[in-house]
C-alpha cells in the first residue's frame, strides 16, 4: 500500500540556522520557507536525489509542534511521510486494521498542495506517520 518515502521531518529551533547548515556545510538544495497556518508550522524542504528532508518550526501560538520543541529544545526527528496512490482507500484500510488517524480523519492539504493524513505514533512503534496522496 505505501509507496516511496516522500520525506523525513525534523523539528528545528531556528529555521534560518538549519537551512544555512544544510545549504552551506552539506551543499544541499534548500527551498524558501513556507508558512502553513492550517498545520501550525513553517516548513523548508531540503531536496535530495532520492527524497526530501522537511525542516519544521512552529507557526503561531497553537502550533502542534511547539510542545515537541519545548520537550526537545535542540529539535529532532518528528515524522516520516510515505506516499500512497489513494489516500482515502489507504485511510479506510488502516482504520479497518485498527490504526488511528489523527484529527477528524479527513485529509488536509499539505505542504505540496496534496492531501495528507497523520497516523497515531502508538500504532507504529512510536513513529508519527504522515501519508501523502502521490502526485498524478
Amino acid at each position: 500500500m505505501i509507496g516511496r518515502l516522500n520525506h523525513v521531518a525534523i523539528v528545528v529551533p531556528d529555521l534560518a540556522v538549519a537551512a544555512s547548515q544544510y545549504r552551506g556545510a552539506l551543499g544541499a538544495d534548500v527551498s524558501d520557507p513556507q508558512d502553513l497556518p492550517d498545520h501550525g508550522v513553517t516548513t523548508i524542504f531540503v531536496n535530495l536525489p532520492n527524497t526530501k528532508i522537511e525542516l519544521l518550526h512552529p507557526f503561531g501560538e497553537d502550533s502542534p509542534i511547539a510542545g515537541f520543541l519545548a520537550k526537545n529544545p535542540s529539535g529532532g526527528m518528528h515524522h516520516v511521510c510515505y506516499e500512497v496512490d489513494d489516500i482515502i482507500a489507504a485511510r479506510d484500510r488502516l482504520v479497518t486494521e485498527g490504526a488511528r488517524v489523527l484529527g477528524d480523519g479527513e485529509p488536509k492539504t499539505g505542504a505540496h498542495g496534496l492531501p495528507v493524513l497523520f497516523l497515531h505514533p502508538k500504532d507504529f512503534s512510536g513513529t508519527l506517520i504522515e501519508l501523502e496522496q502521490a502526485a498524478s
